[in-house]
C-alpha cells in the first residue's frame, strides 16, 4: 500500500504527535508497506529517510504550548507537489484543523491527487473559541474526509463537539519492548535509602507540571532525605532551578534521545506526572509504564483512562503537591504494591504496542478502500 502521512508539526522538534507519525511511519515501513512522511523542519538534515521537509516553520502558542507550524504559497506549493507526485492509495492526514501542512493538504486533496483521506484528531479541548470559529469555514474541505480517528475519548469528543460526526479511538502507540528491554544505568537506579522519582516533559510549559513537581520536592525528602528527582526535558534550567528551595535536591537531565529516555524511565522507581490540564492522552505514562517503572500521576480524564481508574497506576487530584508527594512516600515505603502496580502497568501497556495499533490504523485504511 502506498501511504502518504502528513504531521504539521516541526519534526526537528520532538513532541507528542511527531513521534505518533514517525513511529507509525516506521512500523509500516516494516510491514512492507511504501510510505512517506511529509512535515515542516527548519533543519532538513534531521528528517529521516521517508520525510519530506514541508516547508519553513514559526512558533505560534497553542492549549498551553508552543506549535511550531509552516503555512503560505510555498509551503501550499510544496503540499500540493508532494501530493501530485506521491501516487497515494491513502493519504492520512494528522490534526487536519491545524493551519499547517496538514490544513493545506486537507484544502489540496481530491480524487485526482491522491486516494481517501484519513484524519487523526490529537488535541482534546473542549472549549476551543478558534474551533467553534473556524468550523462553518472549514466545513466543505471536512467532508473530504473519508474516516476520522481520535488517539483517547477525550479528543473524539472534542471531535462530536466542534467537527461533527464521530471518529474510532485508536490510541497513541509505544515500542512497549523497548522499554520494557532498556538497560538500567547505574547512575540512575535508585537503592532502598536513595529511590528515584523521574520526569520527563518540557520544562518551560507549566502544564506539564515542573511547578508542582518543585512543591513535592521538598515534602517527599522530608520524609525520605536520600530521595532522587531526575527531571528531563528541554527548557531554561536555571529557571527551573529558581522553583526549588534546595537547588540540589533535583538532578537536570536536558534533552534525552529515546535510548536514554528508555533507560530512565527502566530505572526510576516510580514515575510522576503532575499535569495540570491539556492532555488527550499521556504518552509518557505508557512509556513509563511498559518500562516497569510505577506511575503516580494527576488526576486527568485522560491519565484516569490509561491507569485503568487507578488499576495500572496511582492517581492524586490535579495541582494537589501533599497528596503527589503522600501517593509517591506509600509506593516507596510498600515496595510490594510498588512492584505489584508496576507489573500491572506493564500488562496493560501491551495494549498500546504499535503492532495492536497500527493494525488498528490498517484496518481503518482497508475500510476506505473498500469498494
Amino acid at each position: 500500500m502506498r501511504i502518504g502521512i502528513v504531521c504539521p508539526y516541526s519534526f526537528d522538534v520532538p513532541g507528542g504527535v511527531q513521534f505518533h507519525v514517525r513511529d507509525l511511519a516506521e512500523h509500516l515501513l516494516g510491514l512492507g508497506h511504501h510510505v512517506r512522511v511529509l512535515a515542516p523542519a527548519d533543519d532538513e538534515s534531521t528528517l529521516p529517510p521517508f520525510a519530506d521537509p514541508g516547508g519553513s516553520v514559526v512558533a505560534v502558542p497553542y492549549n498551553g504550548s508552543v506549535a511550531r507550524l509552516s503555512f503560505g504559497p510555498v509551503t501550499a506549493a510544496r503540499v500540493r507537489r508532494w501530493l501530485a507526485e506521491g501516487g497515494f492509495d491513502v493519504l492520512h492526514v494528522h490534526e487536519p484543523l491545524s493551519p499547517s501542512t496538514s490544513l493545506l493538504a486537507l484544502w489540496a486533496a481530491s480524487p485526482e491527487l491522491c486516494g481517501p483521506l484519513v484524519a487523526t484528531f490529537h488535541t482534546a479541548n473542549l472549549r476551543s473559541r478558534a474551533m467553534q470559529a473556524a468550523f462553518p469555514l472549514l466545513r466543505p474541505s471536512l467532508e473530504k474526509i473519508s474516516a476520522r480517528i481520535a488517539v483517547s475519548e477525550d479528543a473524539r469528543r472534542t471531535v462530536v463537539e466542534h467537527v461533527g460526526g464521530d471518529a474510532v479511538v485508536i490510541p497513541n502507540g509505544v515500542f512497549t519492548r523497548a522499554f520494557a528491554q532498556a538497560p538500567r544505568r547505574p547512575e540512575w537506579t535508585g537503592t532502598p535509602h536513595a529511590p528515584v522519582i523521574a520526569f520527563v516533559g518540557r520544562l518551560d510549559e507549566p502544564r506539564k507540571g515542573l511547578p508542582l513537581l518543585c512543591e513535592v520536592v521538598p515534602l517527599v525528602r522530608a520524609a525520605v532525605p536520600g530521595a532522587r528527582f531526575l527531571v528531563a526535558g528541554r527548557g531554561d534550567v536555571d529557571a527551573a532551578r529558581a522553583l526549588l528551595a534546595d537547588e540540589g535536591s533535583v538532578e537536570f537531565l536536558g534533552a534525552v534521545d529515546d535510548r536514554a529516555k528508555e533507560s530512565l524511565l527502566a530505572s526510576a522507581d516510580v514515575y510522576l506526572a503532575p499535569h495540570t490540564g491539556g492532555e488527550s492522552f499521556g504518552i509518557v505514562l505508557v512509556e513509563a509504564m511498559a518500562a516497569g517503572a510505577a506511575v503516580v500521576a494527576a488526576d486527568l480524564g485522560a491519565f484516569r483512562r490509561v491507569l485503568g481508574d487507578g488499576a495500572h497506576g496511582a492517581l492524586f487530584p490535579v495541582g494537589d503537591a501533599r497528596a503527589a508527594a503522600d501517593e509517591v512516600l506509600a509506593l516507596l515505603a510498600d515496595p510490594t504494591r510498588r512492584r505489584a502496580l508496576a507489573a500491572a502497568g506493564q500488562a496493560a501497556a501491551a495494549r498500546y504496542d504499535w503492532s495492536v495499533v497500527a493494525a488498528d490504523v490498517l484496518t481503518v485504511y482497508e475500510t476506505v478502500l473498500a469498494p
